[in-house]
Parts: C-alpha cells; sequence; structure tokens
C-alpha cells in the first residue's frame, strides 16, 4: 500500500480537492452538503451549505469555486465502517452548478438544465485557458433503479451566460482533465473503468476521431478492467492523467499514450479524488471517502 500522511479525517464523503497557495485545501462533502476548507494545521471550516451533492470543485478565474452539484442523486450507507453511496432516492430531481464566493461563502446557482434538458448529476469539472469550464454529468438511476440516464460532458462559462452539451454519448462520466498544453481533454466513465480523449480544438470544441465507434468520437486511452471503476482524475505537470479508482481503491496512472499503467492502492475502496500542491507539484492529495479522510502522498510515477 502506498505511503501517506493524514491532513484531516471525519468528513462526510469528501470529493473534490482543491490545493490553495496559501496550503490549506478545498474539499466538499457530499454527504454533508458543504464546502469546507482544511487548514494546514488540519482545521476543518465549513465555507458553506451546499444542499444536494456538492460533488466536485474548481477555482474558477475570478477566485470563487464553481461546484458540480448532483442534486442529492446518492443515498449514503455505512457498510462496515465504510461509508457507501447508495442508490438514487426518489426524491433526486437533477442537479445543477453552482458559484460560491471564498469571503462571504455566499452560493450561487449558474445552470440547471442545457437547452431545456435538465441537468441529472453533474459530477466534475476544469476550466481551460480560455475560462470556460468543462464538466460532467454522471447520471442516475429512474424507473425503481430499472434504468439510467444516459448523459455526457458539457461547456460552459463562468457567468452564467453560456452552457452546452459537446460530447454525448458517454456511460456515467466522472472525472475530466486537461493536459499541461491544454489541447486532450481526459474523461473517465466510472462503470466501463475507461479513459477516453478528446483532441480540443477551441473553447469548448472537440475534433472527433474518424471511427464509426463509439459515437461520441473519443480515443480509448485505458480500460484495465477488473474490479476498476473510475472516478475522478487529475493531470500532472508531465502529463500523466491520474484517476481515483474504486472498489481496487487506489490510483491509477495512465501514460498519455495508455502503453504504461500502475495502479497504487490506497487501502479504502472508495478512494475518489486526486489533486496537486501548487507549491509543490509532487506532491499530491487524495479523498479516501469511504474513511473519511484526506490524505498527502507522494506524485505516483509510473516507473
Amino acid at each position: 500500500m502506498v505511503a501517506f500522511r493524514e491532513v484531516a479525517s471525519g468528513l462526510r464523503f469528501p470529493e473534490g480537492p482543491v490545493a490553495l497557495a496559501d496550503g490549506s485545501l478545498l474539499v466538499v462533502e457530499i454527504a454533508g452538503e458543504r464546502l469546507s476548507r482544511i487548514t494546514p494545521e488540519g482545521r476543518v471550516q465549513e465555507i458553506a451549505r451546499i444542499p444536494g451533492g456538492p460533488n466536485g470543485a474548481a477555482i474558477g478565474p475570478d477566485g470563487a469555486v464553481y461546484v458540480c452539484n448532483n442534486g442529492g442523486a446518492f443515498h449514503y450507507v455505512e457498510v462496515e465502517g465504510l461509508l457507501f453511496p447508495g442508490p438514487t432516492p426518489p426524491t433526486h430531481r437533477g442537479g445543477s452548478i453552482e458559484r460560491v464566493d471564498l469571503g462571504s461563502g455566499r452560493v450561487e446557482t449558474l445552470y440547471t438544465e442545457c437547452n431545456g434538458i435538465r441537468l441529472c448529476a453533474p459530477n466534475d469539472l476544469v476550466f481551460d485557458s480560455w475560462g470556460g469550464f468543462w464538466f460532467t454529468d454522471h447520471g442516475a438511476l429512474t424507473d425503481h433503479h430499472r434504468r439510467r440516464v444516459i448523459t455526457g460532458v458539457f461547456y460552459a462559462k463562468g457567468d452564467g451566460s453560456e452552457i452546452r452539451e459537446v460530447i454525448f454519448p458517454l456511460d456515467a462520466p466522472n472525472g475530466i482533465g486537461l493536459s499541461p498544453d491544454g489541447r486532450t481533454l481526459y474523461v473517465a466513465e466510472t462503470f466501463t473503468g475507461r479513459l477516453w480523449a478528446f483532441a480540443v480544438t477551441g473553447p469548448g470544441a472537440i475534433a472527433k476521431e474518424p471511427v464509426l465507434w463509439p459515437p461520441h468520437g473519443g480515443r480509448l486511452v485505458a480500460g484495465p478492467g477488473g474490479l476498476n471503476l473510475f472516478d475522478s482524475l487529475a493531470v500532472d505537470h508531465e502529463g500523466v492523467i491520474h484517476v481515483a479508482t474504486l472498489l481496487n481503491g487506489g490510483i491509477t496512472s495512465v501514460s498519455p499514450d495508455g502503453v504504461r499503467l500502475r495502479h497504487l492502492p490506497t487501502g479504502d475502496p472508495l478512494t475518489t479524488n486526486i489533486c496537486f500542491d501548487p507549491r509543490d507539484p509532487e506532491t499530491a492529495y487524495v479523498t479516501l471517502s469511504g474513511t473519511g479522510r484526506v490524505v498527502a502522498m507522494a506524485r505516483p510515477r509510473l516507473a
């Protein structure tokens, strides 16, 4: 198991870590329905209450925190000391994209739909160099859990003025990230355990691969199979994609061409997210959501 240092514990399914330049760390607590700050000393401070299911977070160009809210798409259950996301409750009506002012804690809803279609369960997001952001909609189970809402990837502006669906369909898209040069968008599907790449040609624009399948036009980077369900991801300064992996809990690191792959176990089957310290890119922060912890570790290496 990989060596790590515990940063904070007692969190209610933490995700969406964002490391700040002052040494503190932002996380959303999905089951806790809040955005929290972890101080360098390990104290947890509530920034804002976010009803529903704050699921992913990123700092925008304006310094605010942008949050994917799945709208309460999971009912959480405790199993043998681990907190698990369970079935979609009948109260779920859809999710949203929200903006949180770090100073005041004020929460503003930016988007709840796209072209008249309700956002189902927004999951994760990443900003590009043009100031817009890509985000995934994970979907949810409906009809007594016998059908799943098929979703995709959206592009939106931070001022609430524009949103559009760019990539469709995907099977439970989750983690999303950009290569260091911004020319490749990576998307992880949870239940297929596949990592896809899309060539970015402009703000919210991609070039599809010239293939008949899959219809979304992505390039398959990796699909390790087995009990590897993919959650959120981060791309390091060398371009390696690090995907938080469920069930076979750990971090799966993949080279951009998909040729090299390495899995580092963490001991938590609900390892959900990873980010890197802007002050030291060799330090990674990982959310171990089943046990309610955030840990620090050395940047995973492929070799």
